[in-house]
């Protein structure tokens, strides 16, 4: 699933669950549904009897199903009705039981079970009492009589709604040419939601074969997983049979039933690959259709096993939830993340399409084929399709450099886990909303850079033939970590696990160290980075490449470093080193002052890329934590005026845009004038137009710059500007390059008045593509004045917006420096409303909005509401936020008077 964030611990939370169980009372356990034939169907079990009695011999766990009965396949037969927003079915699971048992415990929650029966090889089906525990989002099935080991057929009826989060089986809807409303029916299983659409063993390695059959309204169309066996007309519906699936789990299961259309497919090896869209988008699908046939292709090579499907559907849906979701031949996508005019769009909006489809695809293998065992292992999952994307895209567009881009993506893993609340990229999951809480970037982008690191350090081909051994040994099946390191350190012929488990295992990472003892010792020393003091004793066992320059020659030292200290002799006649080569290390460098000066004084565009980025990023990270002073770094900054890679402006944007969320409203001018004399250079060099022969990647840094320009810098020529071209976009879009536009409307709505906002508020109802609809909603929450700013904040909860967006249009208003008080004020007025009306991502992405919160006395409100209500985010996501805004506190109350006397000749 493509996004796109203190678990208790375990025995004390399974002790604190089965307590609370013990003492609920009966009527708290059934479905709030329940009706005539409910009763009818089902004896209602006494109150007196042990839930726990439920499980299987030795396990206790409330969030786990006991073991002793496996299904093996699922017959699904479902009838959703968008007119009335909800479903009826019916399914028969095939099913194993391993020992003598009257009880059955799956997993099903706001559904309407009507009966439950039982049938073996012989002899008369048997009918079940049912409990529905809607705690634990279970049903308890007992019989009268102990079922024997052996194959047994569960039939159960049930229905449903198709509700309104974007969650299980959900209603999305659009507007059509015309204007009138359309519905469709989309799923989203993953993490724990199948559970929602069909009673089932809703757990990763209960995997089984799904036989699935919708029966729609002949106008609509269906898909699921697997190609389609028959299409028949029954009591004026469509019967829609697909064949069996593979042996996979619940959570990649799909079913897409509405108005929509099909591209042409493209044959991949035996593979028909599809894009489907509403009508009137499917124009649109070209780019998505291409980087998927060219990622399948890519994937099929490198792993060395075919796709395991009978066919690939890429569909977009209008309201969803993730950016993406790599059901088994099905894959969901935001409209965002599929379907976008190559003409029209900017390359990070085509990059952003590219990484996301390639993502989904890496997944049929990493996840579909070969699934976690267990949630704790997710990073399996979603660390390896980063990774892949990475490869594929870098492979079907290398002039995109996605590999120096990914520099970004670990930037931002750094940051999460340099606080003290982080957590390893394997962690302990119980209930279901930890589960939901570890799609975050310590499992996606942490995980795809100690795989990036590991890659580099035994080399590609050896890792590549690592991970084909992985798939082969557990495909159709579940893994662990372990699985893994066995496969590569086979390959590789190296303790993999030795090396790696600290990466995994551990929360954090290392700081090194670099100073100079007598001339020709270095000294590297490793501790753990923490934005705030902590002091620890983690060490890690590092792959570490080193740059000696001597003698007018340079040279590369690998080494693996295992101790806190490591001494390295150095030549005679060094000039300069480099620690982490290429860049690709999970690990921050502090270098003493003298060796950090002989980098810069050889020039620091002799360094690549990536090395630039790492350098100015590290000091930066180290300045947040006190290890540096803030006008050292802000004197480093004048260092890369020059600099054309829009990697490494994004690490210089992004400070300043931090200084800007801390700084006190007086001294803003000053800090605007500083932005633009860092700027300023580099705009007037690259211009406003595109030149012959220039890269889409420095089509995309001339727009970051302008806008920055623009807002940050609060440059009135520049406004001017961009007004001028804005209006000649408007007569003719092809006139502007499409990578500035984003930027021009971003500073019209920095500097716009209710006339501007009207006008882009019009814009994006009448959107022609999914990313001009994204642009123009999201720069209504640019504007300064709080009247428009509080206009767009009602329209979060008013029906306005949809809510897959609205949480994130929040949490840019928190961000935006004239509008965050509003924000909070709205968010905590309007909390309970926002928590039934949003998914429950969106919810915890609007909460990551508070970090921008960072004045003292707003920081104590945010604690306040946060700890008075108990609001629980899953996993450690509360922890790091508030953590976070502590930092920003941190670095305004430590070095607000020096930031001011450092930009004093700037006012």
């Amino acid at each position: 699933m493509t996004e796109p964030i203190s678990r208790r611990q375990t025995l004390q939370a399974i002790s604190q669950h089965v307590r609370f169980l013990l003492t609920i009372p009966l009527t708290s356990l059934l479905s709030a549904r329940l009706d005539s034939s409910f009763v009818q169907a089902a004896t209602i079990r006494p109150k007196g009897e042990d839930m726990n009695q439920d499980a299987s011999p030795g396990t206790l766990d409330p969030y786990r199903l006991p073991r002793h009965v496996v299904p093996i396949r699922y017959d699904l037969r479902l009838e959703p009705d968008l007119t009335t927003a909800r479903f009826a079915g019916e399914e028969t699971i095939t099913l194993t039981i391993h020992q003598p048992t009257s009880k059955i415990v799956l997993n099903a929650i706001e559904l309407d079970i009507t009966s439950a029966k039982i049938e073996g090889d012989s002899g008369p089906g048997r009918q079940a009492t049912m409990i529905l525990e809607a705690a634990l989002q279970r049903c308890h099935l007992t019989f009268t009589e102990l079922l024997s080991p052996g194959t047994w057929k569960l039939t159960m009826a049930f229905s449903g709604t198709l509700n309104s989060k974007l969650r299980g089986f959900y209603r999305s809807t659009y507007k059509d040419e015309g204007g009138v409303i359309h519905s469709l029916a989309a799923t989203q299983f993953e993490a724990t939601d199948a559970r929602r659409a069909f009673p089932c063993w809703d757990e990763p390695d209960f995997k089984a074969v799904f036989a699935t059959t919708l029966v729609v309204d002949p106008t609509l169309t269906a898909v699921s997983n697997s190609r389609i066996t028959s299409e028949t007309l029954a009591g004026g519906k469509k019967v829609v049979r697909f064949a069996d699936t593979i042996k996979m789990s619940t959570y990649l299961v799909a079913f897409v039933v509405g108005r929509i259309e099909p591209t042409e497919p493209v044959m991949i090896g035996n593979t028909p690959l599809r894009l489907w869209a509403i009508p009137g988008k499917k124009h649109l699908a070209k780019f998505g259709q291409d980087i998927a046939a060219a990622s399948l292709s890519f994937f099929e090579h490198y792993y060395g096993i075919p796709y395991p499907g009978d066919k690939l559907d890429l569909l977009a849906i209008p309201d969803f939830a993730s950016g993406a979701m790599e059901n088994l031949g099905a894959i969901t996508y935001r409209e965002t993340a599929l379907l976008v005019d190559q003409q029209s769009a900017t390359h990070g909006e085509l990059e952003r399409v590219a990484d996301v489809v390639a993502h989904e695809n890496a997944h049929m293998w990493f996840g579909d084929l070969v699934t976690m065992s267990w949630w704790n292992g997710l990073w399996l999952n979603e660390a390896f399709a980063t990774f892949m994307e990475m490869l594929a895209v870098d492979a079907w567009k290398p002039e995109w450099k996605r590999w120096d881009s990914f520099g970004v993506s670990r930037a931002a893993a750094f940051s999460v886990d340099g606080l003290h609340s982080t957590r390893p990229i394997e962690y302990p999951v119980q209930a279901p909303k930890d589960a939901d809480a570890m799609f975050d970037v310590l499992t996606y982008e942490k995980g795809a850079s100690v795989l990036r690191m590991l890659e580099q350090h035994i080399g590609p081909t050896v890792f590549r033939d690592g991970v084909r051994d992985y798939l082969r040994a557990h495909a159709y099946g579940n893994a662990d970590t372990n699985d893994l390191w066995v496969s590569l350190g086979k390959i590789a012929k190296q303790p993999v696990p030795e090396l790696m488990d600290g990466w995994i295992f551990q929360a954090g990472y290392p700081l090194i160290t670099a100073e100079l003892r007598e001339g020709v010792e270095l000294v590297l020393t490793q501790q753990r980075f923490t934005y705030l003091p902590n002091p620890s004793p983690a060490t890690w066992q590092i792959p570490l490449k080193m740059r000696v320059t001597s003698g007018g020659k340079t040279s590369t030292l690998p080494m693996l470093l295992k101790e806190k200290d490591t001494r390295v002799q150095l030549p005679h006649d060094w000039e300069s080193i480099l620690v982490n080569e290429d860049g690709h290390g999970f690990y921050r460098v502090r270098y003493a002052p003298d060796l950090l000066n002989r980098i810069l004084n050889r020039g620091i565009d002799r360094l690549a890329a990536t090395e630039r980025f790492n350098l100015i990023n590290d000091a930066w990270a180290i300045t947040v934590a006190g290890l540096m002073p803030l006008t050292d770094y802000l004197d480093l900054t004048a260092r890369f005026t020059e600099e054309r890679d829009k990697n490494v402006w994004a690490v210089l944007l992004e400070s300043f845009s931090f200084l800007n969320r801390i700084i006190i409203e007086e001294d803003r001018p000053a800090l605007e004038a500083f932005v633009r004399g860092r700027v300023g250079s580099a705009v007037a060099d690259l211009g406003w137009d595109p030149r012959n022969g220039e890269s889409e990647l420095t089509r995309q840094l001339r727009g970051e710059l302008i806008g920055s320009q623009g807002k940050l810098g609060n440059d009135p020529a520049i406004q001017r500007r961009a007004a001028e071209l804005y209006r000649a976009y408007c007569n003719d879009s092809a006139a502007v390059d499409p990578n500035i536009v984003p930027s021009l409307v971003a500073i019209l709505a920095h500097t716009g008045d209710t006339t501007r906002y009207d006008e882009f508020n019009e814009r994006f109802r009448t959107a022609a593509t999914p990313q001009e609809e994204r642009r123009y909603l999201f720069s209504l929450a640019s504007f300064q004045p709080t009247a428009l700013l509080e206009r767009t904040l009602a329209s979060t909860i008013s029906g306005e917006i949809r809510t897959q967006d609205a949480p994130f249009l929040i949490s840019a208003i928190l961000s935006n420096v004239y509008g965050r008080e509003s924000a909070w004020a709205f968010m905590k007025t309007n909390w309970e409303k926002m928590d039934q009306m949003f998914p429950k991502q969106g919810l915890r992405r609007m909460c990551g909005g508070i970090v921008s919160l960072a004045t003292p006395e707003l920081e104590r409100d945010v604690r306040d509401f946060f700890t008075t209500r108990k609001i629980d985010l899953g996993g450690k996501t509360v922890e790091q936020y508030l953590e976070q805004l502590r930092i920003g506190v941190n670095v305004r109350e430590r070095d607000g008077i020096v930031l001011r006397q450092y930009l004093r000749p700037f006012r």
